[in-house]
């Protein structure tokens, strides 16, 4: 039997056993992931902790709704048993009607169809790291290879532990500066969350510096299991013009060769940015997000109050 539990409700240590033994696990969906990108979150689970589905809610307006949180790609159902679309179906259908908007992203082991919802596609991309260096290498393209020797030529260099306040704010210097639902709070989120995996033995930061030790491109990959999340990344001119970020990635495959890692690379669906990723031999696949808007009537016209709430 599914059921809805409150965040005081809920057993950590049971619900982190669940995703841990779960074939679809992912960092995102351990219950102290959680709490620091949504703070009271609550959750649908069945049975005593066999299936496990996180609701990462909020209240604004007199409105509950689901979203998905910052630096959090992919949710939905976790199970220690095989995942079927009709499981998917019934946590879904579970969701309680409270939630007047959902919004909120599945994992690439859900299958969903309804006639209710919105469901609608999202890439990433995977690159399984088992193979050699070499092996990986060959996979590359013309274009990364060229790019990596042009890194090299200018002298760029990565180091293992890099500065991630530095790395922050040079995103938001430049990339950062055009996307306005990254404010001070996620920064601070990003930045907690950081430190929780670091505390877990799961985070690596990795920075590009020129010659002149000067930091210009940096990375973020969080580890749990067998799965690693490039989670975050920044660049300023100096790395756009010297490819450092070809370098920097280039170096941690390098580093994780031979181990039975993938490399998750959290996207994209940016055009751009998918055929960068996909330059190093890495893999589509595609995971679901969910939408449903249950509001009144009159609080749908223009969905002003929605806006709002998103802000």
């Amino acid at each position: 039997m599914i059921r809805h539990y409150q965040h005081h409700q809920i057993d950590k240590k049971k619900w982190d056993d669940c995703i841990r033994h779960s074939a679809n696990t992912m960092i995102y969906a351990y219950s102290w992931y959680l709490d620091v990108v949504c703070k009271n979150w609550e959750a649908l689970i069945e049975d005593d902790y066999k299936s496990v589905f996180p609701l990462t809610c909020r209240k604004k307006s007199g409105i509950n709704y689901l979203f998905q949180p910052a630096f959090t790609q992919q949710l939905g159902l976790f199970s220690i048993q095989n995942i079927s679309e009709q499981i998917v179906s019934d946590f879904v259908e579970a969701i309680p009607k409270k939630y007047k908007i959902i919004e909120i992203n599945l994992n690439t082991g859900n299958s969903f169809t309804s006639i209710d919802f919105s469901v609608e596609n999202n890439l990433t991309l995977e690159l399984p790291l088992k193979s050699n260096y070499d092996e990986l290498f060959r996979n590359y393209s013309t274009n990364i290879k060229r790019n990596i020797k042009k890194a090299y030529a200018a002298n760029i260099f990565i180091r293992d532990k890099a500065n991630l306040n530095e790395i922050v704010n040079i995103f938001r210097k430049n990339r950062g500066k055009d996307i306005r639902t990254l404010q001070n709070k996620e920064y601070q989120i990003l930045i907690q969350l950081v430190e929780e995996c670091k505390n877990r033995e799961g985070a690596e930061v990795f920075g590009a510096y020129t010659p002149d030790n000067e930091l210009c491109a940096g990375a973020v990959f969080v580890k749990t299991n067998s799965r690693s999340i490039f989670l975050f990344s920044s660049t300023n001119e100096l790395a756009k013009n010297t490819s450092a970020m070809s370098l920097l990635i280039d170096h941690f495959i390098k580093s994780h060769s031979s181990q039975d890692i993938i490399l998750d690379f959290e996207g994209s669906n940016d055009p751009d940015l998918a055929r960068f990723y996909k330059s190093f031999g890495s893999k589509e696949k595609y995971y679901l997000q969910i939408i449903l808007h249950r509001l009144p009537p009159l609080l749908q016209k223009g969905m002003s109050v929605y806006k709002k709430i998103r802000k």
